[in-house]
């Protein structure tokens, strides 16, 4: 498989970085109040720096009600006050680069919080205001206006139209506290470039774009035949709100504007966007005026499967290659399901609404994070850059069981109590083994930690032989050595069943995806997931072999 387009450019370090994802909220609680903050995350930059990686990248910081976890946006230009200041901010990215260690901020441009100024001037504008042309408002349909625009639904479940007390309704595909912004008004363009500037002055290295393909809306407002596809299918310029033509232009003002602030500031800069659309789609997103990367949520999705795995594998690197970019590698976010847990539950999984709900009481949990440890060393051996969320490192699993009176994510109130939501993968972080709150803070945790949360705590697994932390650690500092310059990926000709095996010049992969064991290859052992003894590969294990 040839990676010819990306190995003729100079090796960006985005094109083979480890990300760290860091949920602030949830990292480390500097100060005692129940939550984490931006001092805490500078108190652990020695961690990320021993756990080798190369950039973080911080979920939303901004001031918010949070009632979207920090995606409901009052202030683009300042730190919550929950979570320190500008200055902590300033200090922190510092201190990151002194640790050969680049920042990477969230953007959410699709929509802002209602506490947004922009938005308390909209209201208080009213209808035919100039201030209501930054958002989507429009009239109702049905007698005196009374009904929704059209019948478009959010993301979260529900209309996604609420009314306004003069009632006129506003568009939020997402939660009723996070109004769309209308893209076609050249203040929120301008905006936009600003916030842009802002943070690459302040010292930012780039930027991972919130619904990087949802910024254009059909402006005739049709209703849609299928209101539910509508949420979840991308089909160009016939989606009403998705992955639009008309969204790559505004790709091209941000890239230019980072061109440019990369000449001024004499760093390299880049952003990364979270498009959720087809992996057809997905070049579009990556030519080299627009995005420098994209996730690949289609591997993130994969099954544990060797053929599925092998076809996702392949059309990324291919995608990604013809248009002169480099993949991206995730197994964990946000968002998702821990992949820990993911590989422990019964393959039924098309439907992360099932993950989401359950049933847990049917987790395999040792065999997922057997599954889990082998996917980590596959990732690390491809070409292109990894993105671990905050946890993966310690082999956590999705706190399945939180109590219903503390669940914050709005997915459990819009769903009407259906689906808890993503809770579960936001657990305060563990750091040792004992504490009010496993060395999280001082106090409590804004979400409750499990007790079986003491036996995978950072103390309890560094220095540890065999741990997942150990793992990471000697995976990510192989790979820098020996992976990033690697040759191109080529499949091993001989298929086995449930062996998935490549070689990039001497230096093979081999997983194991099956629960019998398999011949090993010949080769020097490098490194293993999991404990290989003589000639054998166990089942559900990885490793790295040098010829």
């Amino acid at each position: 498989m040839s990676r010819s387009a990306s190995s003729q450019q100079p090796l960006s370090w985005w094109r083979h970085a480890i990300v760290y994802q860091v949920y602030p909220r949830s990292f480390r609680d500097a100060n005692g109040d129940g939550t984490g903050d931006v001092e805490g995350i500078r108190l652990q930059l020695p961690y990320l720096s021993a756990l080798g990686v190369d950039a973080i990248w911080m979920n939303p910081w901004y001031p918010s009600p949070l009632l979207d976890g920090g995606y409901d946006v009052a202030d683009y230009r300042d730190i919550a006050p929950r979570f320190g200041t500008l200055d902590d901010a300033r200090r922190l990215i510092a201190e990151a680069h002194d640790h050969n260690i680049k920042v990477i901020v969230d953007l959410v441009p699709n929509h802002t919080s209602w506490e947004h100024e922009w938005f308390k001037a909209a209201l208080a504008g009213g209808p035919g205001s100039p201030e209501r042309e930054r958002y989507i408002f429009r009239p109702g349909s049905g007698p005196n206006g009374s009904l929704p625009p059209n019948n478009w639904v959010s993301v979260f479940g529900g209309s996604a139209w609420t009314q306004t007390e003069d009632g006129e309704w506003y568009l939020h595909l997402f939660d009723i506290s996070q109004p769309d912004l209308n893209w076609n008004h050249p203040a929120v363009r301008e905006e936009f470039r600003s916030i842009f500037r802002f943070w690459t002055d302040l010292g930012a290295d780039g930027f991972r774009v919130d619904v990087a393909h949802g910024l254009i809306k059909d402006q005739t407002f049709r209703d849609v035949d299928d209101p539910d596809k509508a949420l979840t299918v991308s089909i160009g310029d016939d989606h009403p709100h998705w992955d639009r033509d008309e969204v790559h232009e505004i790709n091209r003002e941000w890239r230019a504007v980072l061109n440019e602030q990369e000449a001024r500031l004499g760093r390299e800069l880049m952003m990364v966007a979270e498009a959720g659309v087809s992996p057809e789609s997905l070049p579009l997103y990556l030519r080299p005026d627009e995005y420098h990367q994209a996730f690949n949520f289609d591997f993130l999705e994969c099954p544990w499967d060797r053929d599925e795995m092998v076809d996702r594998i392949s059309d990324a690197i291919a995608r990604a290659d013809a248009v002169g970019s480099a993949s991206t590698w995730v197994l964990s976010n946000h968002d998702r399901v821990r992949h820990a847990t993911r590989y422990g539950l019964p393959v039924d999984t098309d439907n992360n609404e099932w993950l989401m709900h359950g049933p847990y009481e049917i987790l395999d949990a040792d065999l997922g994070l057997r599954r889990a440890r082998a996917a980590t060393l596959l990732l690390l051996a491809l070409p292109g850059s990894t993105y671990v969320y905050q946890g993966e490192e310690l082999g956590l699993h999705e706190v399945y069981d939180l109590p219903h009176d503390v669940l914050d994510d709005p997915v459990w109130a819009r769903s009407e109590h259906t689906f808890k939501g993503r809770d579960g993968c936001r657990v305060p972080m563990p750091w040792t083994a004992d504490g009010p709150s496993f060395g999280f803070g001082s106090a409590g945790s804004w979400l409750p930690q499990p007790a079986s949360f003491a036996t995978v705590a950072a103390s309890a697994q560094d220095g540890v032989t065999g741990s997942t932390l150990e793992l990471y650690r000697a995976a990510i500092a192989l790979r820098r050595e020996l992976w990033v310059n690697a040759p191109d990926l080529v499949w091993d000709n001989e298929e086995r069943n449930n062996v998935l095996s490549f070689t990039r010049g001497s230096l093979r992969c081999v997983i194991n995806l099956g629960d019998d064991a398999t011949d090993l290859p010949h080769g020097d052992l490098v490194l293993s997931s999991n404990d290989v003894t003589g000639s054998v590969l166990p089942g559900n294990t990885g490793c790295w072999l040098r010829s």
